[in-house]
């Protein structure tokens, strides 16, 4: 496990720090889909993702869901660390894009780290301030921009975090993310289309256009 932390973090924590993560974390491997975290769980640990993507949501009360932000390789979730440190249930749900690897670290840890190392509590205060732009980000999205432009800035956003073009969702999936009717993501999905921005293949959605 400390080589993966290496890997990953060696740019952000001394070697120190590295190893006392991989003395307390519990390391965790993960499917594509997969819920890692439910609303109204009890948080007793802090995620920090090695490699993979996935998708931090809110949901109503009826069930359905709106897509906050994405979390990639070298991320934590600072509505994670806001649970973690007010010992609160969790408000999100986090679900697995991708296959890959997470560290979880005891509560404890984290507190006693933020006074002992000076790497971990710039990372802690840095993830919380770029979680809140990010979700500054997707309020002003659903208040100001156009279905379709939330749809091509949705999938130009999830092409750049998984690192590839060519996306595959279902129009389904893409509208429980966005919180909206199927027909209505089929429909505006073949007006980008048309406007040369995407193209639709067999179960894929290729980005021609970033």
């Amino acid at each position: 496990m400390y080589q993966l932390l290496k890997e990953s973090y060696s740019y952000l924590f001394e070697d120190e720090l590295l190893k006392e993560i991989a003395s307390v974390g519990i390391h965790r491997k993960f499917r594509q889909d997969e819920i890692l975290i439910e609303i109204g769980e009890q948080i007793k640990f802090m995620p920090i993702l090695l490699n993979g993507a996935i998708k931090i949501l809110r949901e109503d009360e009826n069930g359905d869901e709106l897509l906050l932000y994405f979390l990639e390789r070298g991320d934590t979730c600072a509505m994670t660390l806001t649970c973690c440190l007010g010992k609160n249930k969790s408000k999100i749900m986090a679900i697995s894009e991708t296959d890959g690897d997470l560290i979880m670290i005891p509560i404890e840890k984290m507190e006693e780290w933020l006074v002992k190392y000076k790497s971990w509590r710039n990372f802690v205060f840095e993830s919380y301030n770029v979680r809140l732009l990010e979700m500054l980000e997707a309020i002003d999205t659903l208040a100001f921009m156009k279905m379709d432009e939330r749809l091509y800035k949705y999938l130009t956003d999830k092409a750049k975090v998984l690192g590839t073009s060519e996306i595959a969702n279902t129009h389904q999936e893409i509208a429980t993310d966005m919180h909206t009717s199927r027909v209505v993501i089929s429909r505006l999905l073949k007006s980008l289309e048309l406007e040369g921005k995407i193209k639709l293949n067999r179960n894929k959605i290729e980005i021609l256009q970033f």
